[in-house]
């Protein structure tokens, strides 16, 4: 299971939907996660395998349209406050420098950012639980940041994705 808050990374964030339900509650149910802080800490890799798929700028785009910190109350009644946006930025400073400065990881040869990488990076930096299957969880942050963008930038991010990713993409 993905780690639980040890402080050093922030706590959660609250958007409220037309449906009125957060981002991360909506990972969460897709997914079949029981706890918010793996819900973020798989969006967060998630979010951090499609920017490298991406250029800065495509990246700032969506950024822009994602939703700023508001509250979660958890089940253990703690608040978590981190926005979507900050999500998609990444936590780890280092992590978020480097993403801005090196170009997309696509194309060939041993660095290859196919698909079967970024279901394989999902499923090991974000600690997806065993009993799920990666996909599924991919495709529940796909949703839910769906949900957050206008058709351009949906548009706009499938082009980025490799295909078995791009069909996850769209399906979500």
């Amino acid at each position: 299971m993905a780690a639980a808050n040890t402080g050093s990374q922030p706590p959660i964030a609250n958007h409220e939907s037309s449906d009125d339900r957060s981002f991360l509650e909506k990972v969460m149910r897709q997914a079949g996660l029981i706890d918010p802080y793996d819900a973020r800490d798989i969006t967060e890799v998630v979010f951090r395998c499609m920017r490298d798929l991406m250029t800065t700028e495509a990246s700032d785009r969506v950024a822009d349209e994602l939703p700023n910190a508001e509250v979660l109350k958890s089940a253990e009644a703690k608040s978590l406050q981190i926005g979507v946006d900050d999500l998609w930025q990444d936590t780890n400073p280092l992590v978020s420098f480097l993403s801005r400065i090196r170009p997309p990881l696509h194309g060939s040869g041993f660095w290859r950012f196919d698909a079967d990488r970024f279901v394989f990076r999902v499923a090991n930096e974000a600690s997806v639980p065993r009993n799920l299957d990666p996909e599924r969880v991919i495709q529940a942050v796909f949703s839910a940041t769906k949900d957050e963008l206008s058709e351009e930038r949906v548009e706009e991010v499938a082009r980025w994705l490799p295909d078995r990713v791009r069909q996850i993409w769209e399906q979500a």
